[in-house]
């Protein structure tokens, strides 16, 4: 079966080169010239046994299906988040099944891997600020209950021990949800580090040291699971009663309708808060990838928390520094003197000139980031600088410990560099700088492409978080660490407000956040921040709640005339005194008129139902995106910022995305292929090349006119009229008259 592979939202570690973007545009810009191969998808094999998630009406559904299919195999039955189950059939029982009444979805299952002390207080973690609540209670997360979806908890850490109340595993379908250990694969931490963010009481203290943690291994050895298996996580939590579940995971794949996605939403629906990372594949625009793009669950993004960052500056080139991002598993950058820096092309030993005792450049691509370090270090380099490939930031990490540091560089940062030592200009010393409330260049940014609903919802500290692994300690980043923060939150404000619903406690999260800023001064945009990071110990003590704390007005057609689009408020005064709402006009805009309501007054514990509404000419506004706040403001004296947003015409959202292709287990004469069409397409195609030469060889699909969502088929090797090996694999979507692009390698055969 094919499988998507899904990587927790850890720093990814990608060690392998790329294409930048805009060379794959232009080598696919002449795939036309070039008479395409068409290939017929034959009809998968009827008798080989795979497993899929079918979605039902209702419980009954899966009865019939057991009576009149006997050779099919209930794996696991969902009736909580989800009304279905995982069955393994043939592909010829499978098509008989989708055609029985009361049949809603069938679903193949995809892959799932792997990929505090400062952040705690800066938050406003209420232990560490000696806050109480109005009953003067110490709020830790005391009696909350806090599902960690993830790889297991190493349930015997002293940090952890304290708080760990069971769970379960569903990898094994046992009870004992412990991290994988070398003995039984490749071992885990990650889920350690999560739960020690949200609950850690011991050395280090969480956000919520006194909540109950329970674990779900949804992710066995190398953090590798399934979505059946993540879905019947979020099911059993569900049933276990938990308060808040979190799933530092995601995928790739902009899309709001996975069935991860949808299980989360159901569990929200029954009461469960549900938070999210929000995805690592920034900084650019529609980099939210699934479970992040749920509309009920609280998305996050990774910010800053208060610290002092090395950033390299070359001693001839006034007003210019370079932010020094360390690689996963790099030491720390350590040198304080004035060192000199010199180019050393790809990497490969040949390519260095004299490294000994200087800082050496390398561009991203060919041979893995490991390989390239090792090399440098042989020579006798005291660091390395690797720049992209491609435009904008990457995230990456080294497969062995090397002892020289080595940091990430944007492309055009690395090119300026590369420049200036051409010129001469090759001396540069290191200086340290202080941050805080930044947005981590690595953080996904939304919008969801089809529903245009604005994510992240909040963001929270996931840069250089120190928390608990088995045995020890360690300091990781991602998005993944930036969850938890926001479900200890949550932990520590359900404690407050035990009859507070998940909506209610989004809303205190949203409506209390604090806006950042960039190092110029700009305003991160909602689709950047959401509403903004964390306050914790304001959210405890929101005395006006608004929700839905976003708005997403969805999408308008150009040139269409004046279109009103709304949105249903819910104010909730949950103060003791009457409180006066009123709300501010945003920024004029010419083509935009906003509908408002008027100011009115909310008594103690009352809710109010209004409407917002905007007007657009269509005829005179510009396509793209547009966006904002709406304030909403209270006697108290509080200040609401509701995020909007809008989009006219074509985004620019990609057409394409989430591309796999391999081949079928247990079959050695079949593969499967799949990818991701947000609003479908005129024209796909996947076009191969040559790896060395990168001359076309031909077209492995080549299609019109299809419909949106997850496109699955399969290739019987026999219809692969391509010689065994490895290709450069185009794949582009042409939608709207605009094309998007997505650039992978992939293996016919056993490759080369």
């Amino acid at each position: 079966m094919l499988k998507t592979i899904i990587s927790l939202t850890l720093v990814n570690l990608l060690l392998s080169s790329q294409l930048t973007h805009t060379y794959a545009h232009q080598i696919h810009t002449n795939v036309p010239k070039i008479k395409p191969i068409k290939i017929n998808v034959t009809p998968p094999e009827k008798n080989q046994s795979k497993k899929f998630i079918i979605e039902v009406e209702d419980q009954e559904v899966l009865k019939k299906i057991k009576a009149n299919y006997p050779n099919v195999k209930l794996d696991k039955v969902f009736d909580t988040v989800l009304q279905g189950a995982s069955i393994v059939g043939t592909e010829e029982d499978i098509e008989k099944i989708k055609r029985q009444p009361g049949i809603k979805e069938v679903h193949h299952t995809s892959t799932y891997k792997v990929e505090l002390d400062q952040s705690v207080p800066f938050i406003g973690g209420m232990l560490l600020r000696g806050e109480f609540d109005q009953k003067g209670r110490r709020l830790t997360g005391k009696g909350v209950k806090v599902g960690v979806i993830d790889t297991g908890i190493d349930y015997t850490h002293g940090d952890l021990q304290r708080n760990y109340q069971g769970g379960f595993d569903l990898v094994d379908e046992d009870e004992d949800p412990m991290e994988t250990v070398k003995s039984q694969g490749e071992a885990t931490l990650h889920g350690s580090h999560v739960a020690g963010i949200i609950g850690a009481n011991g050395k280090y203290l969480g956000v919520a040291p006194d909540a109950e943690i329970y674990a779900y291994r949804a992710l066995g050895p190398g953090g590798v699971g399934t979505s059946d298996q993540v879905i019947a996580a979020i099911e059993k939590a569900v049933e276990d009663g938990m308060d808040i579940i979190n799933l530092s995971l995601g995928s790739s794949v902009n899309g709001p309708d996975y069935p991860t996605s949808m299980a989360l939403d159901k569990a929200v629906e029954k009461g469960v808060i549900a938070v999210t990372s929000n995805g690592n594949s920034g900084p650019g625009l529609w980099t939210v990838g699934s479970p992040g793009t749920s509309e009920k669950a609280i998305s996050v993004g990774a910010s800053t928390p208060p610290l002092e960052i090395p950033v390299l500056e070359l001693e001839l080139v006034p007003n210019k520094t370079f932010i020094l991002q360390p690689l996963q598993g790099s030491v720390p950058w350590n040198l304080t003197k004035s060192h000199k820096i010199v180019f050393g092309g790809l990497g490969y030993p040949t390519e260095f000139p004299d490294v000994k005792d200087k800082i050496v450049l390398i561009e991203r691509g060919e041979i893995s980031f490991t390989e390239k370090v090792n090399n440098a270090y042989k020579k006798g380099a005291k660091a390395v600088l690797i720049f992209n490939n491609e435009e904008g930031t990457f995230s990456g990490g080294l497969e062995e410990a090397i002892t020289i540091p080595v940091v990430a560089l944007t492309r055009e940062d690395g090119l300026f560099i590369k420049d200036e030592l051409e010129k001469g200009h090759e001396w540069a010393a290191t200086k340290m700088r202080k941050v805080q409330d930044q947005l981590a260049n690595f953080s996904s940014r939304g919008p969801v492409t089809h529903t245009w609903g604005i994510k992240p919802d909040v963001v929270a500290p996931g840069v250089k978080i120190k928390s608990t692994i088995p045995n020890g300690y360690i300091s990781l980043q991602g998005t993944s660490m930036a969850a938890p923060h926001v479900a200890g939150a949550a932990a520590l404000i359900k404690q407050a407000h035990p009859d507070w619903n998940p909506e209610q406690v989004k809303a205190a999260l949203m409506n209390t956040a604090k806006p950042i800023f960039d190092d110029v001064g700009r305003m991160y945009n909602p689709y950047e921040q959401g509403a903004g990071r964390i306050q914790v110990e304001k959210a405890v003590d929101a005395k006006v709640l608004a929700y839905p704390g976003s708005l997403a007005l969805g999408s308008i057609v150009p040139n269409s005339g004046m279109i009103e689009k709304s949105v249903k408020i819910t104010l909730e005064n949950k103060s003791s005194q009457t409180e006066k709402i009123s709300f501010a006009t945003p920024n004029l805009k010419e083509g935009v008129h906003w509908r408002l309501p008027l100011s009115f007054s909310l008594k103690p514990l009352e809710k109010r139902i209004v409407t917002v509404a905007v007007t657009v000419d269509s005829n005179k506004i510009t396509d793209g995106i547009h966006y904002g706040n709406v304030k909403v403001e209270s006697s108290s004296d509080d200040e609401i910022l509701l995020p909007y947003l809008f989009v006219v015409g074509d985004a620019d959202h990609p057409r394409v995305m989430g591309f796999s292709f391999e081949k079928e287990s247990g079959a050695d004469d079949v593969y499967k292929y799949e990818l991701y069409l947000p609003e479908g397409a005129e024209e796909l195609g996947v076009a191969l090349f040559d790896p060395l030469t990168l001359t076309y060889v031909g077209h492995l699909v080549q299609e019109r006119n299809v419909n949106r969502g997850l496109l699955e088929a399969e290739l019987k090797r026999d219809d692969i009229p391509f010689a065994d090996g490895d290709y450069i694999c185009i794949v582009y979507a042409i939608q709207n008259g605009k094309e998007g692009v997505q650039q992978s390698r992939i293996t016919i055969g056993e490759g080369k």
